[in-house]
């Protein structure tokens, strides 16, 4: 499994890419929804077959998160997943808009990207400057349905798929544990490649209560049982059929919130055999809590690290609030949770001090990003973690909105940002409590 390093930190929180070792012209693509639009923080899906004459010519491109070919997400984006984009040449564009050797990937996913705008609506060719007031309520019906669906479809549906939740909203049986096996003699043609599994449950963590406002937000303006309107530039076998439903969305939008930390929670146990067996896992994590220890006594750290009650699969991160800074006399503990088939699937991390903060949620799941190349490295997730509580002065970056609360006090006027801080400075003295 293969991620692919974006050119800027805000495109590596927006993109991934992923291909098998054996078959690099076959790519995986991840797309999620940009901020304040109706796909927001949806998760969209793409396969890109590179041709033999790359780069020469564009890669085919299809969409897969199409609800199994029912669903059109964007007038440019069909239910059958082709992606209409000139430089796919799948659609006229103006001269210059072609493709060219010159563009790759990383180019095509910021165009496709683009695509998943505020109004998507106008992307219909002859709709650009549609004003009549006919066009005002299809804009603000197209954005309603777009936005239900993207819960629904891209974020709900596929985590309930990836979690093995049944229609009843229970788990199916699970399948044997797996983490004592040797990954290198498994047959990758034979295995499931769900590149964007992992990815995908930590970034719903992360995201969670935004779905919430989003439902919410849609509650609000429609009503359960209330169908869809069609958009005029929509087929019979490529259009957006359905009913808003939005009290079953938030009923099983919690309930995978539910299985998510149930799973969490079941690493533990799982970490237990592992370590009894003395699995590579095992064997690793517990070197790696000496190297961490010794490294930060050698830094004259004040950080303790210690395994939860013996276990290598749960480690307890006890911070000491950075001086000078509002963090300055906090103590505050986080603990990172590890499966046995870490690192593909990465660590979940969780503070148990309260602490307002707009890189952390309000269940105290931190916002953080760890180097891809230390992917295994538990050091760098510690040290990210502390990174993203200490910037002092980060680059607006709508991706990072875990909380939305402090995330739209921490952003806004000079009146928004004291009232944060001092609602920051509150949680750090009451850490010491």
């Amino acid at each position: 499994m293969l991620y692919g390093r974006a050119s800027t930190q805000q495109s590596l929180l927006a993109l991934a890419v992923a291909c098998r070792d054996i078959d690099v012209r076959n790519v995986k693509a991840l797309i999620i929804g940009p901020h304040e639009t109706p796909y927001e923080f949806g998760f969209f899906e793409f396969d890109f077959k590179f041709g033999k004459d790359y780069p020469r010519r564009s890669p085919t491109v299809v969409g897969t998160t199409t609800n199994s070919g029912r669903t059109r997400f964007n007038p440019n984006i069909y239910a059958n997943g082709k992606v209409c984009l000139s430089i796919l040449g799948t659609w006229r564009g103006e001269r210059g808009e072609e493709w060219s050797a010159a563009q790759g990937l990383e180019s095509i996913l910021i165009s496709i990207q683009s695509l998943m705008s505020t109004n998507p609506y106008e992307n219909e060719p002859g709709f650009e400057d549609a004003n009549e007031a006919s066009d005002k309520k299809n804009q603000k019906e197209y954005v309603q349905k777009i936005r239900h669906e993207t819960l629904r479809i891209s974020v709900i549906q596929r985590l309930e798929e990836y979690l093995g939740i049944d229609a009843g909203g229970s788990l199916q049986p699970m399948a044997p544990s797996d983490y004592d096996l040797d990954m290198d003699t498994l047959d990758e043609d034979s295995a499931p490649f769900l590149p964007f599994k992992d990815l995908c449950k930590r970034r719903f963590l992360w995201y969670y209560e935004s779905y919430l406002t989003a439902i919410q937000k849609g509650k609000e303006e429609t009503k359960d049982g209330q169908s869809f309107s069609r958009m005029p530039f929509e087929g019979v076998s490529n259009s957006m059929e359905g009913k808003f439903n939005y009290t079953e969305l938030e009923k099983r939008l919690r309930n995978v919130k539910k299985m998510l930390d149930e799973e969490t929670e079941r690493w533990a146990g799982e970490g237990l055999e592992a370590k009894g067996k003395e699995t590579t896992v095992a064997v690793n994590l517990q070197r790696q809590l000496e190297q961490v220890v010794e490294s930060f006594k050698r830094a004259d750290m004040p950080h303790n690290v210690e395994f939860v009650d013996g276990n290598p699969f749960i480690w307890a991160v006890t911070y000491f609030g950075k001086p000078m800074t509002n963090l300055d006399g906090g103590l505050f503990r986080f603990k990172l949770h590890f499966s046995p088939r870490f690192p593909e699937e990465q660590p979940r991390v969780k503070f148990d001090t309260r602490l307002f903060h707009h890189r952390i949620s309000p269940d105290g799941t931190p916002c953080y990003v760890s180097p891809l190349n230390k992917r295994e490295d538990v050091k760098s997730h510690i040290e990210a973690v502390i990174d993203a509580l200490e910037e002092e002065q980060p680059p607006y970056d709508p991706r990072t909105l875990v909380n939305p609360e402090a995330f739209k006090l921490y952003w806004g006027g000079s009146e928004e940002r004291r009232n944060y801080n001092r609602r920051l400075r509150r949680s750090v003295q009451q850490s010491m409590e």
